[in-house]
């Protein structure tokens, strides 16, 4: 399964309350401060926005704030983030760095490499902390929070609030991911699917409209290193053999992430154009 549930992970409880804290905030004050956040074509590092509206088929009942480091081991520029989640921000990247390196160290033991071999790739590198929103919607029958998909990147660390509405598809059945205080969401991407050749699998979720609210989830993207867009993946060498042929065709980077950009939520996911 490609959702689990992380505990124990170094995070003091008051770090995680005060990140979704500050995302209440953020949301819940006056539309002209939220404004000066919204953008949509990727120039600032910190953008307020709908997330796929213009390019999906069906508008998801949520907002979203997202912040994007080229590189875990950069620090935001305090100014570009909204004043009202700064400090907390800054204090849950700090924490995250450390987890995201225990992480991948264990991931690689999983697989049989050495512990520093999905870091030296650049999988604990770049990231994305994509904040939503989602108010309390008086039709939520007619609507979902977020469609159906998985995601496209290596791994994703979910935090989210007390309000339900996580769902994941196994069997042709959905699931409930029961929110817990203090525990954090794992979730396998497809990238890693690939590069661990089907040995890590992604896993179908989608989450439901609900009649209270809001919920609050923070999900910390791993999409890899952008110094390597140019560098060419595919299964992980020590991983192939006679017994275990490569499922997955090689691709650029930069080339891979640009079609998960470009692609519909609720479309063909990028993981498909490269299986053999």
């Amino acid at each position: 399964m490609g959702f689990f549930p992380g505990e124990n992970h170094g995070f003091p409880l008051s770090v995680l309350d005060e990140m979704i804290e500050g995302i209440r905030l953020f949301n819940e004050q006056d539309l002209e401060l939220k404004k000066e956040m919204y953008g949509r074509d990727g120039a600032k590092h910190v953008q307020f926005n709908s997330f796929d509206l213009h390019n999906s088929q069906a508008a998801d009942w949520r907002d979203t704030l997202t912040l994007t480091l080229s590189h875990l081991d950069s620090n935001p520029d305090p100014s570009e983030m909204p004043a009202v989640c700064r400090r907390s921000t800054i204090e849950y990247i700090e924490h995250m760095k450390r987890l995201a390196e225990t992480l991948f160290e264990l991931l690689s033991e999983a697989l049989g490499l050495r512990p520093d071999h999905l870091g030296s790739i650049g999988c604990c590198k770049g990231c994305s902390i994509v904040s939503h929103y989602y108010p309390p919607c008086p039709q939520p029958e007619l609507t979902l929070g977020i469609r159906k998909h998985s995601d496209a990147g290596i791994l994703t660390l979910l935090l989210q609030n007390h309000i339900g509405g996580l769902q994941v598809l196994r069997e042709d059945q959905w699931f409930d991911v029961h929110p817990a205080r203090g525990v954090l969401v794992v979730n396998i991407g497809d990238l890693l699917q690939m590069l661990s050749n089907d040995k890590f699998r992604s896993v179908k979720h989608r989450v439901t409209a609900n009649h209270v609210g809001p919920r609050i989830s923070v999900a910390c993207f791993f999409s890899g290193d952008a110094s390597l867009l140019d560098e060419t993946f595919g299964p992980i060498k020590e991983l192939i053999s006679e017994a275990n042929r490569p499922r997955y065709k090689e691709f650029l980077l930069k080339e891979y992430l640009a079609k998960a950009v470009s692609s519909p939520l609720d479309d063909k996911p990028p993981i498909d154009y490269y299986k053999l």
